[in-house]
């Protein structure tokens, strides 16, 4: 093919739009199935939100999305990144690696479909574990087929097996009394240790310790810890965001 060769642009319109938990890219676990109450809905758009559209989903159990990274700078890719599991201290390229900055912002992600819902005008999967920002946009969705999606004997290179938890959770008084009052959200102070005890900080800094505050945005939470030795994080208070 010749170097000079021009493809034609290509212009994509979401079909769907991600609702999840997470208001914000920190906050977000780095793959799906890391975080058990982090599940989400997929809502058609406009004109995509035809019941004729999803026929046949409800019999396959997950679903492939293709999304976009639309929190991520445009340009800001490069051609090596540091990947989280390998401490933030080594390079690989970018297209080894699931970094969210890369040439074209997309991303793929495959979630558990829990069910198909057509009602009041709107069609709404309601999938398991997801690993999107609240409102993110979906491109494409796409049956998971086992017989050609799954390989057992896969080599993963560097993420050949699954994060284990390495971050001990603790919860101050005041948090613990706050998780006994609410009800809207019975499985609130679990969902919130399995995503610090992921340890959502960059790299770089998961062997600091100290005072420092961190905030994490999910649904109208603010989560706010602290690690105050290495191993260990402590949630000293959960605020309420303004609606």
């Amino acid at each position: 093919m010749s170097a000079d060769f021009v493809f034609p642009a290509l212009q994509l319109q979401p079909v769907a739009v991600a609702l999840t938990p997470y208001n914000e890219k920190f906050s977000v676990p780095r793959q799906p199935d890391l975080v058990q109450d982090g599940t989400g809905v997929i809502e058609l758009l406009p004109s995509y939100d035809q019941p004729e559209s999803v026929r046949g989903l409800e019999q396959f159990s997950h679903l492939w999305l293709i999304f976009q990274f639309d929190r991520i700078a445009a340009d800001k890719w490069h051609p090596t990144v540091r990947p989280p599991r390998l401490g933030g201290n080594q390079r690989v390229g970018v297209f080894a690696s699931r970094a969210t900055h890369r040439p074209n912002p997309l991303g793929l992600s495959k979630v558990r479909l829990h069910d198909v819902v057509c009602a009041d005008g709107k069609v709404r999967l309601q999938v398991g574990s997801i690993d999107l920002v609240n409102r993110t946009p979906i491109f494409d969705i796409k049956p998971y087929l086992a017989y050609a999606d799954s390989e057992p004997t896969a080599h993963s290179g560097f993420a050949q097996h699954k994060p284990t938890s390495v971050i001990e959770v603790r919860f101050a008084p005041d948090v613990l009394s706050f998780f006994r009052q609410q009800t809207d959200y019975p499985n609130l102070q679990r969902f919130i240790r399995q995503l610090i005890e992921q340890d959502p900080r960059p790299a770089y800094q998961q062997r600091q310790s100290g005072e420092r505050i961190y905030g994490m945005s999910i649904w109208q939470f603010n989560i706010r810890f602290r690690f105050p030795r290495l191993g260990v994080a402590e949630v000293v208070e959960i605020q309420l965001l303004d609606q």
